[in-house]
């Protein structure tokens, strides 16, 4: 009987009618709760959005955003953004079973090899053709914002996409790279043994970023997830503040003396880069495609496939067989590899390198830019890498700069909730969140094992 009364005691209060209170309704029903999220997200976008307030009226940005027609537009897009999340499961099996005969041919034509490559060549000369249209902040971008996020992007994706190692200090490898650069063609305090051409210094820079990569990975890569990605992270904050500390080696805060621009000069052939976008986009593109090419032979090679294997199961994998260490160690050598390229080139079109270019949040951008465009597959990451770089250019004189990074926020949520996968997802990228999203298995080996896996 005291058990009874007790229960009875911690019993929730009832309404007068004898059921359960509209707050309580409104915590059991998950729809009621989404469509208050976004109403509430809604309004919080429109106050940051609005006017700003001021010290004689300190709650006119309030009053000028949720009291002013313009909060309906955001009232609207939150309901809109409710319906899309309460009818996910039907619109997705609609635009299924609606684009299903559209995915079905896009196969049948990728799948052969003339289609294909016609296609390819078809991209390749609007990538020639379509930049010498663009005004030269346009062309400036193109290498600055885009070109060389690619690469970066490219090379982090071998090691999150293809390996699934959380990565977090990626940013390193391009400074390593960049400062390569300047010590070998003598802009750093310290003076080289020998100076070398900028291109030249190419080979030294991509070895010393591999080597520095090794280096990493060889007492890291037994380590997974979390830990893995707490290492990286030291590791790409000890290159900054080395960077910006060791004055006498690397310039410091002040930054390095003048890189020189890339120049030939080999069996006759001569030609100086100088302060024009478009030879430098030129340059990127070749080896922009000559990356891809050799990553995409690398994917479908058997070191792709113990690649894949690590990243689904890294137990499995070795269980299986597959030295797990050997090729998280390759991975991380070659994207390291790219990450040097991209710094010489930064180094040689800006000529002056600054620590502040290589914080954690460039590590973070960069790991961004895969995600969005898909981990896993090299056309997603150059798609991601264009997209995010080219958006803030364009948005740029359109909206308040304050609220940029309010809006790509945003994007990347809908992202994240609506397509996970990415942009261009790779289909086995695709197939392990869809296992994933069932209960079948995870998502990627980033998380680490799960429970109940031997450590």
């Amino acid at each position: 009987m005291s058990a009874i009364r007790d229960s009875e005691a911690i019993r929730p209060p009832q309404s007068a009618g004898g059921g359960r209170s509209a707050w309580q309704r409104l915590r059991r029903n998950n729809n009621a709760r989404k469509l208050v999220a976004c109403i509430i997200g809604a309004l919080v976008a429109a106050v940051i959005t609005g006017p700003s307030g001021s010290v004689s009226h300190p709650t006119a940005g309030f009053t000028g955003a949720l009291f002013h027609p313009r909060v309906i537009v955001f009232l609207v897009l939150g309901v809109l953004l409710w319906l899309a999340m309460v009818g996910r499961e039907t619109l997705s099996e609609n635009i299924k079973t609606v684009t299903a005969p559209i995915s079905m041919a896009r196969t049948r034509w990728l799948g052969d090899p003339k289609v294909r490559y016609s296609l390819y060549a078809a991209l390749l000369i609007f990538a020639i053709i379509y930049p010498r249209s663009l005004s030269s902040f346009w062309q400036g971008v193109l290498v600055d914002q885009i070109g060389v996020y690619v690469l970066l992007a490219i090379g982090l994706n071998v090691v999150v996409g293809f390996a699934g190692l959380l990565d977090l200090g990626y940013i390193a490898f391009y400074a390593i790279g960049a400062y390569s650069c300047a010590y070998w063609t003598g802009a750093l305090p310290i003076k080289p043994v020998f100076h070398l051409n900028p291109f030249v210094s190419i080979v030294f820079a991509v070895a010393a970023a591999m080597i520095a990569g090794v280096i990493l990975g060889a007492p890291t890569l037994r380590l997974r997830g979390d830990y893995l990605a707490i290492v990286t992270l030291g590791f790409g904050e000890i290159i900054t503040i080395y960077a910006n500390n060791l004055q006498s080696v690397t310039g410091g805060a002040g930054g390095t003396n003048v890189v020189p621009h890339l120049s030939v000069n080999l069996l006759g052939l001569k030609y100086h880069w100088k302060l024009d976008s478009l030879p430098y986009y030129y340059l990127l593109l070749v080896f922009v495609v000559a990356i891809l090419v050799m990553f995409r032979a690398l994917e479908n090679s058997r070191v792709g496939r113990a690649w894949t294997a690590i990243r689904e199961d890294e137990v499995a994998a070795e269980a299986s067989g597959v030295n797990t260490f050997k090729y998280k160690l390759l991975a991380f050598a070659m994207g390291a590899s790219t990450s040097g390229f991209a710094g010489v080139l930064f180094a040689s079109k800006v000529q002056t390198l600054y620590p502040s270019s290589f914080a954690l949040t460039e590590s973070i951008l960069i790991l961004v830019l895969v995600i969005f465009g898909g981990m896993g597959s090299l056309p997603g990451a150059v798609l991601g890498a264009a997209v995010l770089q080219w958006l803030p250019q364009f948005l740029r004189g359109k909206i308040n700069q304050a609220d940029l990074f309010l809006y790509l926020g945003a994007l990347l949520i809908i992202m994240m909730i609506f397509r996970p996968q990415g942009i261009w997802p790779s289909r086995r990228r695709a197939r392990e969140l869809a296992m994933a999203e069932a209960g079948l298995t995870e998502a990627d080996a980033v998380s680490g094992p799960t429970a109940g896996e031997v450590q």
